[in-house]
């Protein structure tokens, strides 16, 4: 993790010039050196009472531990690979560090790197921490519910499209978070297959956003190659001079608003399902969560949709106040144009055959 977390360091500094690219590289590197030491610390709970390092030997260890200890192991997990998934209040580094690495790395960054957040988190909850307490899943889904709508709305009242992309990953990792929470609800009710379905359909829209925020962290990427800037109150009628760059962004906006065909409609839906279920199976006033947390995930969608149709009209679409900068458009290589077809379709076969993803998730 501290060999992934310097690396990535390194590439978000990759343009070192520039002021505001260090000033990012600097927050990242504090903020992921904060998250590794809070996941130390949780690991050094669990192998105090394990009395081995070894991951085979922390299978279930909670049930070892006192409830304190295991409370306290739990919050510095959620501190620290929160920290590392950016999830709102821990998200700063994020929506600094994106927009000024190069296009390649904020793709490589929100599809890979902060899903080991993910990863980490369902892993000690569900694999070494033992059954949860009702107030673990609370809080895990109320977090999500939280990034999800705060991620949407900061989105929303951006103009730079790679920082909007990367308040959109707040979003999402929120999304995913409202899944985890809610298998920890259901686990500790005791009602196994629901707890299956919401933990599933976290994972399934982990891989889903890692493949439609690829392709369009390569679109932005190909649009400021060719633009000189993520401004995108400077941008327009670039669907004319770049078809394909906006065909694939079109494909990633349409599955990051959780649309059919493609595959972010899948993943949210089948969290619907667990929401939505999840009300008529439990008696205490607890259950109340989960339609409200359905409501605002709901609204994310909506808003999702709002901000991707204001995201492409503007970029792509003809207005006045990009005439000047159309005619510096700079071509790209087919070989460059050619990467996003392999995201792209998988967009597409995360709908049509979603079997293929789930089976392999489990």
């Amino acid at each position: 993790m501290e060999l992934m977390a310097l690396t990535a360091y390194c590439l978000v500094s990759f343009e070192h010039e520039q002021p505001e690219t260090r000033q990012a590289g600097v927050l990242y590197f504090i903020m992921s050196h904060i998250d590794a030491g809070c996941i130390i610390l949780g690991f050094l709970l669990l192998f105090q009472a394990s009395g081995d390092y070894g991951f085979a030997s922390l299978h279930g260890i909670g049930a070892k531990m006192t409830p304190g200890k295991r409370d306290a192991a739990f919050l510095l997990f959620l501190l620290g690979f929160g920290i590392k998934a950016g999830i709102v209040p821990l998200h700063i580094w994020l929506p600094a560090a994106h927009p000024v690495a190069p296009s390649n790395v904020s793709a490589l960054m929100s599809g890979v790197l902060i899903k080991t957040g993910i990863y980490g988190l369902a892993l000690v909850c569900f694999e070494f921490l033992g059954p949860p307490p009702l107030w673990w899943g609370v809080t895990v889904l109320t977090v999500g519910t939280v990034s999800a709508v705060l991620g949407v709305l900061y989105a929303l009242m951006e103009h730079d499209l790679k920082r909007l992309l990367a308040y959109h990953s707040i979003e999402n990792i929120g999304i995913i978070l409202i899944g985890l929470g809610a298998a920890l609800m259901f686990q500790h009710s005791n009602h196994t297959a629901l707890a299956t379905l919401a933990l599933l359909a976290g994972l399934y829209h982990t891989i889903n956003h890692a493949c439609f925020k690829g392709l369009l962290f390569l679109g932005a990427g190909a649009v400021l190659h060719a633009t000189h800037t993520r401004n995108m109150e400077e941008m327009g009628g670039l669907a004319k001079r770049m078809p394909q760059t906006a065909f694939y962004f079109l494909i990633g906006a349409v599955a990051i608003s959780a649309l059919p065909p493609l595959n972010g409609f899948v993943s949210e839906w089948l969290t619907y399902q667990a929401l939505l279920q999840g009300f008529g199976t439990t008696q205490s006033l607890m259950r109340l969560i989960f339609p409200l947390s359905g409501a605002m995930l709901a609204l994310t969608g909506a808003l999702a949709a709002a901000c991707f149709v204001k995201a492409f009209g503007i970029t792509f679409s003809p207005n006045r106040g990009a005439r000047t900068l159309r005619r510096h458009t700079r071509w790209l290589p087919q070989c460059a144009l050619a990467w996003p077809s392999s995201p792209a379709l998988v967009c597409f076969s995360g709908f049509f055959r979603p079997r293929l993803f789930s089976c392999w998730i489990l």
